[in-house]
């Protein structure tokens, strides 16, 4: 029997997120966490609903993952993010020790990687799942905006 869990089937559930996040004028990033192939954290943006820069959407699916499994580290998880991570989300990231993670669009300006930005040694990336899909959502939002 084929396994459905592919990194597509999770980044179609970030994209959800980020559709919802979209829906509230938010940036439309998504983020879901996963162990054992199932979900147990799902988050969107939220800076502009609480006023709070660090309200994004990996920052709240860490401590949403963590409040679900008792415990700081997400050893074991992956996180599926619409867009890759900025240099704050990077950062809480290698804290908490998640095992992998997944991303769809890169971004070229306020990425981690292009911001020097690390990741725990242990953690393994994989960008580019979906990647038009994901970049596309970025794409029309911000010229949207500008209209």
């Amino acid at each position: 029997m084929e396994n459905i869990y592919t990194d597509e089937y999770f980044m179609k559930k970030a994209l959800q997120e980020a559709e919802y996040a979209l829906a509230k004028g938010e940036i439309p990033i998504g983020a879901v966490v996963v162990v054992n192939d199932r979900i147990i954290a799902r988050s969107h943006n939220l800076t502009e609903m609480l006023t709070d820069v660090t309200a994004h959407a990996e920052m709240q699916a860490i401590t949403s993952a963590a409040n679900y499994l008792g415990g700081k580290y997400l050893k074991e998880c992956v996180m599926y993010i619409t867009v890759e991570p900025c240099q704050m989300c990077a950062g809480a990231l290698y804290w908490s020790q998640i095992t992998k993670i997944v991303y769809g669009a890169s971004d070229n300006k306020r990425g981690y990687t292009s911001m020097g930005g690390k990741l725990h040694p242990k953690t393994v990336v994989v960008s580019g799942v979906m990647e038009e899909e994901c970049g596309t959502m970025m794409k029309r939002f911000f010229e949207d905006k500008r209209r």
